[in-house]
């Protein structure tokens, strides 16, 4: 989960919802004629953090407070393949962009064990065998990849409130076509790619976010209890070219 502190306690937003928010950038973005099965895309942008399970497990600090996803720990190994797994049910293109996503986050950690160097090598076996079975160019599920990588960045931008000040640019990532991005935030509080990505010159786009007003817990299920119950308020962006 992404953990915002606000005045009134914590802003809490689910991972999922952080996906749905990179799903819906990716439907705006122009250039889907140079991409191929963009639903396909979408598909595994949207589901790309589907092991996040908040209302599940331990999310707590030392002291109760709410873990965010930076300070939480590392997924296992089993996770990760029942994660690239379950992604198969969709298509071979939501599972080879999955398990791009996986290699990509994890790949840093290769030397934590000989179980995850292990799974890390059967994934890159698994996405030439995709690649091979779809006829599918590497320099295609790059592109694709770059993407869903330029969205997941620019929804946790958004989720994490690290949108700067007085207008300033931040550095998305480079997009599909190898070119870079910057956003930013004008005045009167619309949003701005630099260069225009999207088809549209003006949209929004939209997340659920959980608002608590109690700052740290007695345990987990006391934490669950109130995420459950908690009031959800909508927060939208408006991007404006």
């Amino acid at each position: 989960m992404i953990v915002n502190l606000v005045n009134t306690g914590w802003e809490v937003i689910y991972h999922r919802a952080h996906a749905l928010l990179a799903s819906q950038l990716a439907g705006y973005w122009e250039s889907q004629a140079e991409i191929s099965y963009i639903v396909d895309i979408v598909s595994a942008i949207s589901h790309h953090d589907d092991l996040e399970r908040e209302w599940e497990g331990d999310h707590l600090s030392e002291a109760g407070a709410p873990l965010d996803f930076t300070l939480d720990g590392q997924l296992c190994v089993d996770d990760l393949r029942e994660h690239v797994d379950n992604a198969c049910y969709r298509s071979r293109w939501v599972a080879l962009l999955t398990a791009m996503h996986v290699s990509y986050l994890n790949e840093g950690r290769r030397q934590d064990s000989k179980e995850l160097a292990r799974f890390l090598d059967e994934l890159e076996k698994r996405q030439q065998q995709w690649l091979k079975s779809m006829d599918i160019k590497p320099t295609e599920a790059e592109r694709a990849y770059a993407l869903m990588r330029w969205c997941d960045r620019l929804s946790l931008i958004l989720c994490q409130r690290q949108l700067p000040d007085a207008q300033r640019s931040l550095e998305i990532t480079p997009g599909p076509d190898e070119r870079g991005y910057t956003v930013s935030q004008r005045e009167d509080t619309t949003v701005s790619v630099d260069p225009w990505p999207f088809k549209l010159k003006e949209f929004t786009v939209h997340i659920d976010a959980t608002y608590l007003n109690q700052m740290a817990f007695k345990n987990n299920q006391e934490f669950i209890e109130q995420l459950q119950t908690a009031p959800v308020k909508t927060l939208i962006w408006k991007f404006a070219q």
